[in-house]
Parts: C-alpha cells; structure tokens; sequence
C-alpha cells in the first residue's frame, strides 16, 4: 500500500527523520507512537505527499508520490490532519462534503453518490446532528469529529491520522477507535499517530515506535509492548498489565518516576 524508503525529511535544511524504512500493507491497522518531537507528524504528512523528502521516497500503491497530481493522491489516501482550525464561512456538511474533491471537483459534483457518501460519513463518525452548524462555532472535539468525517467522506482505502482523538472525551476516543477498528475491517488501512499508549495496545495490532528521528520498534503489539521497551522509548518507570476484559498489555506509570529519578546521573 504504502512504503517509505531509506527516507530523511525535515524543515529548513534540518532533518527530523532519518533513514527511516517503513511499509504499511493493505489492511493494516497500526499505531504510531513515540515522544514529542520524535517525529510522527513529520513521518505521516511526507506519507501523505505534504512533505517533499531530502533524502529516500515514499512509495503509494508501487508509485512515487512525488510523481502523483494531488488529486490521484487523495483517491487513495485520507489525512486527519494535527491542530487544524475551523474554517469561517462553512458548515459541517460543506466541510465534509469537501472530501469529495478528488472526485468530484471541489464542492463535489451534487449527485447521488456524492450525498450518500457524505451522509454515511456524517452519521458514522457521530456528527449528523452537528451538520447544519457552522464549522467554527464547534468545540475542539466536536472538530475533530468533522475532520474525522471528511476523511471518511474521501475515501477508507488508506487513513492516515495524527492525534485524531487528542480533544475527544474518554467514550468518544473509544468511539473513534471502534470507527477505526470497523473501517479496517472492512479492508481500510489505518496508520494513527497517538498519545494515549492503552489506547494503541486495545485496538491496534501493530505498534510502530519513534525516537529522535528514527524507528526504534516495530512489530506487534502483544511482543514489543513490555516494560523494558516502554522504559527505554520514554524514559520512565512503566509498569505493563493485561486489560481485564481483553487481556491487551496496558501501560500504568510509576507517580514520582521521571526521567531524572528512572535514570539518575
């Protein structure tokens, strides 16, 4: 599906990722996770073709993304972008309906197809009753809800997501997650930069773990996600225990453990 090769990008002549080697199937649902500034945002927009590499390519479907026009880019892949801002002017449902550009041109083309894409995605991502509101009247989390929907209104054959549940309430994370879990279900690859550790481990069969610009983990998430990898990826005490239902490994942080106190001297 997609694949980044020998890749090194960054800004202004500095690099933030280096030779970083990843490959992403049709199917997969995978998490990226890591400290700040190790690089997950980097790594997902020069996924997306938003970010021109110094160094390496990315590969989309057996092509190079740089070689694709945006529109063929957008038939394949769907952003939900960081710390994007309502837009003045638009309501829910034109904002949504925008995902239909590469498709339909811009406003979308007004048929049939285009009306029942935006509906699903709408009542799917849990904003139907926000369609008619004015995009930036919305909360945080009611944003992200939206931008969640335009992705889905673009297209489910790959989502690329960056905190996409960052300003969600707890059920409305597990709300998002469980839309995720369902799209990738039904074939949709789902690669998503995320905080939240228990919530990565519950869903996502793969974990993906940067640090300083390059991959440090990469693999299931039943054999990377111990004690001793967590300890060394963010440099604290984590303790690891199966979730009571699912028997997921979940992480619980040791109070009083930072950095200086887990690694004196």
């Amino acid at each position: 599906m997609i694949r980044a090769r020998n890749l090194t990008c960054g800004y202004g002549g500095r690099a933030v990722l280096r030779g970083v080697d990843l490959t992403l199937a049709p199917g997969e649902f995978a998490a990226l996770l890591g400290p700040n500034g190790s690089g997950k945002t980097t790594l997902l927009l020069a996924l997306a073709g938003l970010l021109r590499p110094m160094e390496g390519r990315v590969e989309l479907a057996g092509r190079d993304i740089a070689r694709l026009p945006a529109r063929a880019r957008a038939r394949l892949v769907s952003c939900v972008p960081q710390g994007a801002a309502p837009p003045p002017g638009y309501s829910v449902r034109e904002l949504v309906r925008m995902g239909r550009f590469a498709r339909s041109g811009f406003w979308g083309g007004g048929g049939r197809e285009d009306e029942e894409a935006c509906e699903t995605a709408l009542t799917e991502a849990g904003c139907l009753d926000l369609a008619e509101r004015q995009a930036a009247e919305l909360s945080g989390g009611e944003f992200q809800r939206v931008l969640l929907a335009r992705a889905l209104c673009q297209g489910r054959e790959l989502l690329l997501l960056d905190e996409a549940t960052s300003a969600l309430d707890l059920a409305r994370r597990v709300e998002a997650f469980d839309l995720l879990a369902a799209q990738n279900r039904k074939g949709g690859a789902v690669l998503t930069a995320v905080h939240d550790l228990n919530l990565a481990a519950l869903y996502c069969p793969r974990l993906i773990f940067l640090k300083r610009g390059r991959v440090a983990l990469d693999g299931p998430t039943r054999d990377i996600f111990t004690e001793t990898n967590l300890r060394d990826i963010y440099e604290t005490d984590i303790r690891v225990a199966p979730h009571p239902v699912t028997g997921a490994p979940q992480a619980h942080l040791v109070p009083g453990a930072g950095a200086a106190a887990f690694f004196p001297g």
